[in-house]
């Protein structure tokens, strides 16, 4: 998946939370205001339907070859693994938090039929189990598995990864990634919607996201045309639930076995927020606070309509014209600056829409993920927010409020977002576990640590589950105690219900990096138990890299190939 915003020099991006405010009356008046509704009547008039086929059988896949694994886990802790159908119960009854592991986003290949790097993939899980790995993370892209046309699903390629990670004795977080991959931080690969999809944007360019300049952006369908059926008869809500849905069916028999978890994806780079930052063709750089992304004619029609409903019908017609540029920082624009536009009537009129809209959205999503996956007990549903760090010592906290999250000096954007996956029974998580104050650029007023406690403090509050991730690769062990202390040295009502480690790649299979991971992946797996030293940490570490040394070195070579 894609990753979060980073500075090259390891700046990445994380979460907030701030006091809870009051909701005004502007606010209310603003969630009154649907898409479907607020549709200009130029938008196409199309039927409604839901198109479903039967999931395709299960194709044969060649047995993972089980000497080498084997022997390999029996060096290390010489006990074999029993499948339990309740994973959230096991995984609560643990000590210590499981991690996971990120898989490359090219695991599957573009067709969809098979694993790309078979080989890497096989050596690779048969280490990370050895090294006590919980599982792994895919992303199963849209735009691979619907690619041929609407509700034509081709799942083999992930069939293939799945019946893999069975038999390895790894559990499966499946990302449902609704977004284009390319254009963040972080992206190798290209894998684009649909081509089904980009030809209904083509023909009505307003399905895509849009900046005040009239500059579009593809990489997921705009949020203001979710309840209108513009994609071949569908609403973008209903495709997203029959992908789902196809996906449940398709994998019944390794739900809540294997697959534990189903993480949402909602936006760009598979997060609940607006594409406010985009890095292609160089539109926005770190730290700039980036544009919001309004201009579709669908969102101005809802912009219009909550306009009207306050009085102010002059409110309106765009976004803050004062907002600046992708690339600019807050103290250069009216509306962003200390005491400018946002802290004014218009602009808490205008950010309470905004933000508004987007927590709609994710209620849609939720709505039809929880009716899709209410029926396969053991699988967690996860939902990502953006860390978005930088200038958030600012009062504004100009580019969490472009991204879409209305949290200010004075007004708390994140407790909204975790309240409404407490009322579907989310998991929330997000980015820059790893991350120091010290280590970011203090000019940018980036502020990690705090970050993380904040929405930490806002998970509690709304009584739902905490995961987190790194932001930006890290092998080091300065990383690695700060994950440990962030996420798993907590008492354990504090503590995440996983972390997963980003990513699999032949730099986590050199030797020093491979040994200090496994060093990793124990003390999060022991946290809490008081009798676990250092030392002895790093001894089963060693042990461990000497025992997996063959899989990681074909690993490392077939990824490298």
């Amino acid at each position: 998946m894609a990753l979060n915003l980073a500075h090259q020099t390891g700046a990445a991006a994380a979460v907030t939370a701030a006091p809870a405010a009051p909701r005004s009356a502007v606010v209310a008046a603003a969630s009154t205001v649907a898409p479907s509704s607020t549709a200009p009547s130029s938008a196409p008039a199309l039927q409604a339907r839901t198109v479903t086929v039967d999931p395709a059988p299960a194709q044969g896949q060649d047995s993972v070859k089980p000497d080498l694994a084997m022997v390999c886990q029996a060096l290390v802790d010489g006990k074999p693994e029993a499948e339990h159908a309740d994973v959230a119960a096991e995984v609560k009854s643990k000590e210590g938090v499981p991690v996971f592991v990120m898989m490359p986003l090219d695991t599957v290949r573009k067709d969809g039929n098979s694993l790309n790097r078979r080989r890497a993939v096989e050596a690779s899980m048969a280490a990370l189990k050895s090294a006590g790995v919980e599982g792994i993370m895919v992303d199963v892209w849209w735009g691979i598995a619907e690619a041929e046309g609407p509700a034509q699903y081709n799942f083999n390629g992930y069939m293939e990864l799945m019946e893999m990670a069975r038999k390895n004795g790894l559990k499966v977080q499946a990302v449902m990634s609704f977004h284009q991959c390319g254009g963040n931080v972080g992206d190798s690969v290209t894998i684009p919607l649909p081509k089904w999809v980009l030809e209904e944007m083509d023909k009505d360019q307003d399905l895509a996201y849009t900046d005040r300049s009239g500059r579009r952006n593809y990489e997921y369908v705009s949020l203001g045309c979710d309840a209108l059926p513009v994609l071949k008869g569908r609403t973008p809500i209903q495709c997203y639930a029959d992908f789902m849905r196809a996906f449940r069916d398709h994998f019944a028999t390794y739900m809540g076995n294997t697959i534990v978890e189903i993480q949402v994806g909602m936006g760009p780079a598979g997060e609940l927020r607006y594409p406010s930052y985009p890095e292609s063709n160089g539109t926005w750089c770190f730290p700039g606070i980036g544009e919001f992304q309004c201009y579709d004619r669908y969102m101005l029609s809802s912009l219009k309509a909550a306009a009207e409903a306050v009085g102010k019908p002059e409110w309106g017609n765009a976004g803050p014209s004062d907002a600046g540029s992708y690339k600019e920082w807050p103290e250069d624009t009216p509306f962003f600056r200390r005491e400018g536009g946002w802290n004014t009537e218009y602009g808490q009129f205008f950010m309470s829409w905004y933000s508004q809209m987007l927590l709609e959205h994710g209620e849609r999503i939720l709505s039809a993920a929880t009716g899709v996956f209410t029926a396969s007990p053991g699988v967690k549903i996860s939902v990502k927010v953006a860390g978005i760090h930088w200038h958030y010592g600012t009062r504004s906290h100009a580019a969490e409020l472009t991204a879409g999250y209305y949290n200010t000096r004075h007004h708390d954007g994140y407790q909204p977002i975790a309240r409404m996956l407490g009322r579907h029974g989310a998991v929330l998580n997000f980015t820059c576990v790893e991350m120091r104050d010290h280590e970011q650029p203090q000019d940018a007023q980036c502020r990690p640590e705090g970050l993380v406690q904040q929405v930490a403090a806002a998970a509690r509050e709304a009584g739902i589950g905490l995961a987190g991730e790194n932001a930006l690769p890290r092998y080091d062990e300065t990383a690695h105690d700060q994950v440990v202390a962030t996420a798993a040295e907590k008492a354990e009502e504090e503590r995440m219900v996983a972390f997963t480690y980003l990513r699999m790649g032949p730099d986590l299979f050199q030797p020093d990096n491979w040994r200090r991971f496994a060093a990793f992946v124990k003390r999060m797996s022991g946290a809490g138990k008081r009798d676990m030293c250092r030392e002895q940490v790093e001894r089963e570490a060693s042990g461990v890299a000497h025992a997996t040394q063959p899989l990681v070195q074909e690993a490392a070579v077939a990824l490298t190939n």
